[in-house]
């Protein structure tokens, strides 16, 4: 796998968030090197930040945008693999924002995929979400549309380019996740807002998205959807390992759901499931295999097999001393 890597250019979109920062770490980590990475992202504080830390010579900094194609094809040149994190990912601000979200999320994934066919690129790995499957909040239908327009476009690329989906849930102390907003109640006090100790939530640490993303690249074939299996935990027992972690007595209050969310998270649908692989820690779907043309797909069909979804109410739920211990693989938690 890491062979590929070895002398090769990457591209890392959205390479200052919470994804692309340990993704950036665990290269600068290979014994075979990249020759190059490029950081590609709008927020000039991070990407200085980041720079003072990082200190490598391997490593550029590009300010841009995925919105501006001009700017994503220049990036582009000389770049063997890019890997496609930059997107709008927190709820309220796609929910109150949508269009943002439509540009950002579906108008800049394609530019990543225009620009991509019509340079050297051999390989496109991009990252999506559970909120894409059967989305009930703008975030989710942005990445579901998204997730269409890869699959539809990896149709018609050329021939030695190939395009990739991984999918997965929540990662544990990525920005405006519940974990690190539990620790700052926590630090002032306050009670911990729960909207309802019955949701539960997919549980995966940034070292497993990194993985998950990995596998995708040295398995994936055009057209491809990973899924990383994940075990989840509910919102209660979230609440009380992060009250056991400053040794405070548990103290909450039920807020309700909110806009736009789910009481649980879905990975793959029930029609997804039924056509999915079962690779081991992963699933595998490819929407290409159908080879369904235009006109057949008002007269030709599938029979489905009756296949409950993948969800986080139905893969192996976490008790507290279970969430404990994941919890305290993630940085966050820990420090």
């Amino acid at each position: 796998m890491f062979n590929k890597l070895t002398k090769s250019r990457i591209l890392i979109t959205g390479g200052t968030g919470s994804f692309g920062s340990q993704f950036l770490s665990t290269l600068l980590k290979l014994k075979t090197k990249p020759k190059q990475i490029t950081i590609f992202s709008r927020d000039e504080k991070k990407q200085f930040d980041m720079r003072n830390t990082i200190k490598s010579k391997i490593v550029n900094f590009v300010i841009g945008d995925v919105r501006d194609y001009e700017n994503v094809l220049n990036i582009m040149e000389n770049i063997d693999y890019v890997f496609h994190a930059a997107a709008l990912k927190q709820v309220p601000s796609c929910e109150f924002f949508p269009i943002e979200a439509v540009k950002t999320n579906i108008l800049g994934t394609d530019n990543i995929i225009k620009a991509a066919n019509r340079t050297k690129v051999k390989k496109v790995i991009f990252l999506s979400t559970d909120k894409s499957v059967q989305p009930i909040n703008a975030m989710g239908m942005s990445k579901a549309l998204m997730e269409k327009t890869i699959s539809a476009k990896s149709k018609i690329i050329r021939k030695n380019l190939s395009f990739c989906i991984t999918r997965y849930g929540n990662v544990i102390g990525s920005r405006g996740s519940v974990v690190p907003t539990f620790i700052e109640q926590i630090k002032k006090d306050k009670k911990l807002t729960i909207t309802d100790p019955k949701m539960t939530r997919f549980m995966m640490t940034l070292d497993d998205a990194v993985k998950l993303v990995f596998y995708a690249f040295e398995k994936g074939n055009n057209g491809d959807i990973f899924i990383k299996k994940s075990p989840a935990s509910d919102i209660l027992n979230i609440a009380k390992a992060v009250s056991n972690k400053f040794k405070r007595r548990l103290r909450y209050e039920i807020i309700g759901t909110r806009l736009g969310e789910k009481i649980h998270e879905t990975l793959l649908s029930s029609e997804e499931m039924a056509k999915s692989k079962d690779l081991g820690s992963f699933y595998k779907i490819n929407p290409l295999t159908d080879q369904a043309k235009f006109n057949d797909y008002f007269y030709k069909g599938n029979k489905l097999k009756n296949i409950t979804d993948y969800s986080s109410n139905n893969t192996q739920i976490l008790n507290l001393n279970q969430t404990i211990k994941i919890l305290e693989k993630s940085e966050v938690y820990k420090n």
